[in-house]
């Protein structure tokens, strides 16, 4: 029997206490992660801190197809890593707000499909329990719907 066979055959309130479980452990996790980070079905956008005073001149940023890393010159990296998936690198963008956070937005090659991390080394969050915003039927694949 598979763990989701297990998990389907528990009662109600097991369930519960194993998501509240689960929920709690994720956000323990992505909250460890240098950076945060949101997604849409077509667009994922990551806020990295940066310390206060930072100029874009002293930042080291690179957005590829497969691969993102966010930097200050002459210091270790901050994130950097192989994307989970491939993103269109002509729509991606990074910003400095406020001198103190670097604003990246990419857009992903594939707008039907949730990302699980944004890097393939940091940890994966349940795309099942993803409740989309406002997006239309019409906007996902047959199997998405």
């Amino acid at each position: 029997m598979s763990s989701s066979d297990d998990y389907d055959n528990l009662p109600k309130e097991e369930r519960e206490i194993r998501e509240k479980a689960d929920r709690a452990r994720e956000q323990e996790e992505q909250a460890a992660l240098p950076y945060k980070w949101s997604q849409l079905l077509g667009e994922v956008d990551i806020t990295v801190p940066v310390p206060k005073g930072t100029r874009a001149r002293d930042l080291l940023v690179v957005i590829a197809k497969k691969k993102l890393s966010v930097g200050l010159k002459g210091q270790d990296k901050i994130l950097d890593g192989e994307l989970c998936m491939d993103i269109k690198v002509e729509e991606s963008t990074w910003t400095l707000e406020d001198n103190q956070l670097v604003l990246i937005h990419l857009e992903k090659l594939n707008k039907e499909r949730w990302w699980e991390n944004v890097l393939t080394h940091h940890p994966k969050i349940d795309t099942k329990k993803i409740e989309p915003g406002n997006s239309k039927l019409s906007d996902l694949d047959g199997e998405t719907r």
